[in-house]
């Protein structure tokens, strides 16, 4: 299996070997954003062809979808990043030892990123443009889904690589079949680091079947909790925008909390909602007090297996708690530790809040619609990591980063 698809990895290493100056990273980068915005057309011609085999109603659809604005955009943050200082070659540390050696710790490239990822054609650029500016090749394996909108991308990519003479083997796009995503997970000795982005299943089997070592960027399963002393107009916003700004990314809000001596304020609370026909699913106690205040034909009763599910759709959850801790407990166990947040005017609250939840990214008073790597000035993201080692929350140009030592001395050998 692997043999089939070795030519892209020792490709891959190939480019990695060659130092590409940071002036010529920053102007490559520049130059793909421009790049991408001249041949907008083109590629939302070959996206439309990834639509068109795509059902409307599935969630995936929103993700996969460029616009012009879209495009914009992408450019928008690729030039962001061509601006941001290049972490590369920092030194993290510097001493010199009692014996006279010189000892130092700086940044350096991860090697060769692979990147399995579904119906996100933006993840394309995204990736390449974060993986150039540190020195990594990137290998990426988008789906099936997105097949001629990742092939359209890669093309304008590798034209602006061969307009400056830069091996066009630093972005590497492999075929779709899911044969290449087998050889990605065992391309030991290639790859020396493997992060996925998309559905929990995609990361699932990517944990469990890969044999390089797996950046987790894991499924976000959002709870926003109104707390017994927040500001209900706060939070009529906050929530409408968390759940509806973009329903099919995974910083969407997918279930509201709310404290027990607040129920009277929570038809208030998701009213907004109801003019957008999200689709509530509450617990029996706030479907009680929403029957007959809430958009028709939109209010359901909750069933256990929608508390700890990821919606991406205009649909939400509805959980009434009696306590502050019955709210941090329902979190800890449906939560997937991407994005939480709590709406309160009490600063007691908020910072145990703060303190007790465990999430790669923990607001107050705030939509959880901002995790995200342009938001979090990071230029962009290659994805949202929800694990704790080496990097967590949004991934930017420092978590594409390793270090090593550099030991300098003057004929120094050690003795007993």
């Amino acid at each position: 299996m692997l043999n089939s698809y070795k030519s892209y990895f020792e490709n891959a290493r190939s480019a990695g070997r060659k130092i590409v100056a940071p002036d010529t990273i920053n102007r490559v980068l520049n130059a793909v954003a421009d790049e991408a915005l001249s041949q907008t057309d083109y590629l939302l011609q070959e996206n439309q062809r990834d639509l068109d085999l795509m059902d409307k109603k599935d969630p995936k659809y929103d993700r996969l979808k460029l616009t012009t604005e879209r495009i914009a955009d992408i450019a928008k943050e690729i030039q962001n990043i061509a601006a941001l200082q290049s972490p590369l070659g920092l030194t993290l540390s510097d001493k010199t030892m009692p014996n006279g050696l010189q000892i130092s710790k700086v940044r350096v490239p991860l090697g060769i990123v692979g990147v399995i990822y579904e119906a996100r054609p933006n993840v394309t650029f995204d990736v390449f443009s974060l993986c150039f500016k540190t020195g990594n090749v990137c290998i990426l394996k988008g789906g099936s889904d997105a097949g001629y909108s990742n092939k359209a991308i890669i093309s304008v990519i590798h034209k602006v690589l061969s307009d400056h003479e830069i091996d066009v083997n630093n972005a590497i796009l492999l075929p779709v079949e899911r044969e290449a995503a087998d050889a990605l997970l065992n391309a030991v000795g290639y790859v020396d680091v493997l992060i996925p982005r998309g559905s929990q299943s995609l990361i699932d089997h990517v944990r469990n079947n890969s044999k390089i070592p797996v950046i987790e960027t894991g499924a976000g399963i959002v709870h926003t909790y109104f707390d017994e002393f927040g500001d209900v107009e706060k939070g009529a916003a906050i929530v409408f925008n968390a759940k509806t700004r973009r329903v099919s990314v995974c910083n969407a809000l997918d279930c509201l909390i709310v404290h027990y001596s607040r129920l009277r304020d929570l038809p208030k609370l998701v009213k907004p909602l109801g003019e957008k026909k999200v689709a509530l699913y509450a617990d029996k106690t706030a479907f009680t007090i929403l029957k007959g205040h809430y958009s028709d034909g939109c209010l359901n009763h909750a069933r256990p297996e929608h508390f700890g599910t990821e919606f991406l759709a205009m649909t939400m959850a509805v959980k009434v708690v009696e306590s502050f801790e019955e709210a941090l407990e329902h979190i800890a166990l449906y939560g997937s530790k991407h994005s939480e947040a709590i709406i309160s005017e009490d600063a007691v609250r908020i910072e145990t809040f703060l303190n007790q939840v465990d999430a790669a990214a923990v607001y107050v008073n705030a939509s959880t619609a901002f995790t995200d790597g342009a938001q979090f000035g990071l230029g962009a993201e290659i994805g949202i990591s929800t694990q704790k080692l080496h990097a967590r929350g949004p991934m930017g140009l420092e978590e594409l980063t390793s270090y090593k030592w550099i030991v300098k001395g003057s004929g120094h050998i050690r003795t007993p």
